[in-house]
């Protein structure tokens, strides 16, 4: 089911991170609300983001914008996004999607890929933040939703690093409603469990059945879910949550 939230159409929502799972589900259903959808892409990328900016406009967006920049590059951040504020307008709503895991046991991490997972998993998220942040005090209700993970709050062998990264969503989270909460600026956190994408399809059956067994509802939950609980807290139906850091795991970590 697809909640309708009247407010959120026209308005303009970044979503990084969007070219497929939990983000592409995100970007269809902020179309499907009939919002201006924007969203990143990389280098070389082009064809496939004009694929999905066509998709997008067949669901109902108002507008799609394909924005190119990589999360880890702040200069590149800073200049597409400036570039789209000048013919568009401020953004008013960002959805901090976009990561990676590297995951390893402690005794064989690397120093390369702990640093590729901190600077693409939270780096880049405040780095976006951070070249939005004067738009969002112009704008009359904007709206930041970090997605963490229920990792980021109950740790897991092998995932150091991403979960350090999941965690310091939620330090960012705290800390950007805190900073600008009296200018009408909200920022939420939510925290997936096992939600059912391409990536969980792809387990042994084996490997399902043993996470099932810790979810107390017995089953993975839906993008679509997900898509729901970030629209909510885009939308004005969420006009005094802020700060908050909501889990959505189906009771895996209660």
């Amino acid at each position: 089911m697809n909640i309708k939230f009247e407010d959120l159409k026209e308005k303009k929502v970044l979503v990084t991170g969007a070219t497929r799972g939990i983000g592409r589900a995100i970007i269809e259903s902020l179309a499907k609300q009939g919002a201006h959808v924007v969203f990143n892409y990389r280098a070389g990328k082009e064809d496939i983001a004009n694929e999905i900016r066509e998709e997008l406009m067949k669901l109902g967006a108002s507008t799609a914008t394909p924005i190119k920049f990589d999360v880890t590059d702040t200069a590149q951040i800073k200049e597409s996004l400036d570039s789209f504020v000048k013919e568009y307008g401020v953004i008013e709503g960002l959805v901090n999607n976009a990561g990676i895991s590297r995951d390893q046991l402690v005794l064989r991490m690397k120093e390369e890929d702990v640093s590729a997972t901190l600077d693409a998993n939270l780096k880049g998220s405040i780095m976006v933040c951070q070249a939005l942040s004067r738009g969002f005090l112009k704008a009359e209700n904007a709206s930041v939703v970090n997605i963490s993970s229920v990792v980021g709050l109950m740790g897991n062998a092998g995932q150091i690093a991403y979960a350090a990264s999941k965690a310091g969503m939620i330090g960012l989270t705290k800390s950007l409603a805190k900073e600008l909460g009296a200018k009408n600026v909200r920022c939420n956190a939510i925290c997936p469990g096992f939600i059912a994408t391409d990536m969980t399809d792809s387990l042994k059956e084996e490997t399902k059945e043993s996470y099932l067994s810790g979810i107390p509802m017995k089953r993975f939950g839906s993008t679509q879910e997900v898509s729901n609980l970030v629209n909510f807290l885009l939308s004005n139906a969420s006009s005094y949550i802020t700060g908050e850091t909501i889990k959505i795991d189906g009771g895996l970590y209660i």
